[in-house]
């Protein structure tokens, strides 16, 4: 199973009023296990950036200016996340601005392009009922470092994504472990003990003759033999 942690950051919060996306990162993960294959790039986003939003990320305009645009990017982008589950933490926002970007230049919403779109806030709000569920709480809650994480950052914001993912459902992991483990364990006894391998013993003439006696004793007693 492949999964693609996923996150953003923009210019400001509604793409609905133009604000464009400035930072892309996805983490990948085969099977619940991390590996070293990740996407990651900045954007010029051909705007101002809100004040609000950079004292979030500390991404400049300035230092995006050399940056590529989105429509040079895409189709790397999409490959890289094509079929997998994206795992993001409000999903409704980063797949806000994504589908913005992605209509831009005409192509298709991105659920179009993956297998499955999971959202960890909505899963946390589910669990947590009441309680605090952004990034840094679940770290908290979790016993997950984020000392590094003084500003938002997409990359590092996936990485700890990732983390409080495996966190959170490790425990249906091991149930679904135990499933796959009795599974096999039944398939492995029918392999062993099924249909297919018994042996079948005919009985020889004494046996048979011997029987046909007995047929015929329980008659005259009266038994009814059916």
């Amino acid at each position: 199973m492949r999964q693609i942690f996923l996150d953003t950051e923009t210019t400001g919060l509604y793409p609905a009023q133009g604000h464009r996306i400035i930072e892309i990162a996805a983490v990948e993960m085969m099977n619940r296990r991390p590996t070293s294959n990740h996407y990651h790039v900045y954007l010029n986003p051909e705007r101002e950036i809100d004040p609000a939003a950079q004292e979030v990320h500390g991404i400049t305009l300035e230092f995006l200016q050399d940056k590529p645009l989105f429509d040079a990017i895409a189709q790397d982008f999409i490959a890289f996340i094509r079929d997998a589950e994206l795992i993001i933490h409000n999903a409704p926002f980063d797949m806000g601005f994504l589908n913005s970007e992605l209509g831009r230049i005409g192509l298709q919403p991105i659920e179009t392009m993956c297998g499955r779109i999971t959202d960890t806030l909505k899963m946390a709000k589910d669990s947590r009922p009441g309680q605090r569920n952004n990034l840094d709480a679940l770290c908290r809650h979790f016993g997950i470092d984020n000392s590094k994480r003084t500003l938002h950052g997409a990359l590092l914001d996936a990485e700890l994504l990732a983390e409080v993912y495996m966190a959170m459902t490790r425990g249906q992991d091991s149930l679904m472990m135990d499933l796959g483990q009795t599974q096999q364990m039944a398939t492995n006894q029918f392999a062993t003990n099924g249909v297919r391998t018994l042996k079948i013993i005919k009985a020889d003439e004494a046996e048979l003759a011997l029987h046909e006696e007995y047929v015929k004793s329980l008659a005259k007693a009266g038994a009814k033999l059916w």
